[in-house]
């Protein structure tokens, strides 16, 4: 395992560029929920598509993966939704705590987390990020975690959704781009605009912005079943939703994984660029 200091926030490198930088130790506020995240990402030719404790919310934390609800403490930072009474503020913020790399490279690494609460540590995530160029103006940055629940007890994870908050199913794989004068366009293979593909199964989903384009894509038959959780008009974010409608169960030793392939392309594409450069990145 190789846990020199010089690899505390790595960066990760696509036909040698730096495309992304890794950080594993934070320094956040507890409310914040802590947590290792990638940022910036950018395009091959430099563009940043990510953003990092922006102001409309201070939680939103690049590139990771962050869940609101895991038997009742909030991994996701911010307030909490108490059903009946709304987001509130609440001292239930959990940490991911960076173990170390099992293995790390230009190109990606592979690391261990611990989710811990005041309770104690209630999940270990193995972290696997890749960064493969696919074109001389496309790269997709491949991103799975797998959460396995170290307690003796059965522990659910849940969302705003779940807990009373119509639309509100985030949770999971979770990307934060970056903010314009104008929202980004959205849509996938067969639908155009937020309000259309918000909650909606689909093989992938577009965000266009201005000479940048990001293609998320489900990489397993698991994670196409979760719906997508999208934000345009308000902020642009896009995150797969790993408890929808109902709480997603996690028996003692048990284990759940997801891959999220994202495509980082500076232009903006349409819809056969799109499908074509997400079919070179998940099936290559």
């Amino acid at each position: 395992m190789n846990t020199t200091p010089h690899d505390e926030s790595p960066v990760l490198r696509v036909a040698g560029r730096p495309v992304g930088r890794y950080h594993t130790r934070p320094e956040l506020s507890p409310r914040l929920s802590p947590r290792p995240y990638l940022h910036p990402v950018t395009t091959l030719s430099g563009t940043a598509v990510t953003e990092f404790s922006p102001a409309d919310h201070l939680h939103h934390l690049g590139v990771g993966v962050a869940v609101p609800d895991v038997e009742g403490h909030n991994f996701w930072g911010g307030r909490t939704y108490v059903r009946g009474q709304g987001p509130t503020e609440a001292a239930d913020h959990g940490a991911q705590r960076h173990s170390g790399f099992r293995s790390i490279g230009p190109d990606g690494f592979v690391a261990e987390l611990r989710w811990v609460a005041a309770v104690g540590e209630l999940l270990r995530e193995r972290r696997t990020v890749a960064a493969t160029r696919l074109t001389d103006s496309a790269w997709a940055l491949d991103l799975t975690f797998s959460l396995t629940n170290t307690t003796p007890k059965p522990l659910s994870l849940g969302s705003p959704a779940t807990n009373g908050r119509p639309g509100a199913a985030y949770g999971g794989f979770f990307w934060r781009a970056r903010k314009e004068p104008g929202a980004p366009r959205v849509f996938t293979a067969d639908t155009e605009g937020e309000e259309a593909v918000h909650g909606t199964r689909a093989d992938w989903l577009a965000l266009a912005g201005a000479g940048w384009t990001l293609v998320f894509a489900g990489a397993t038959e698991r994670t196409r079943q979760d719906p997508w959780f999208v934000r345009a008009a308000q902020y642009p974010g896009v995150g797969s939703s790993l408890a929808h409608t109902e709480r997603l169960p996690i028996g003692p030793g048990d284990t759940v994984v997801r891959r999220v392939v994202t495509v980082v392309a500076d232009g903006t594409l349409g819809r056969s660029e799109a499908a074509a450069l997400v079919r070179g990145a998940v099936h290559p």
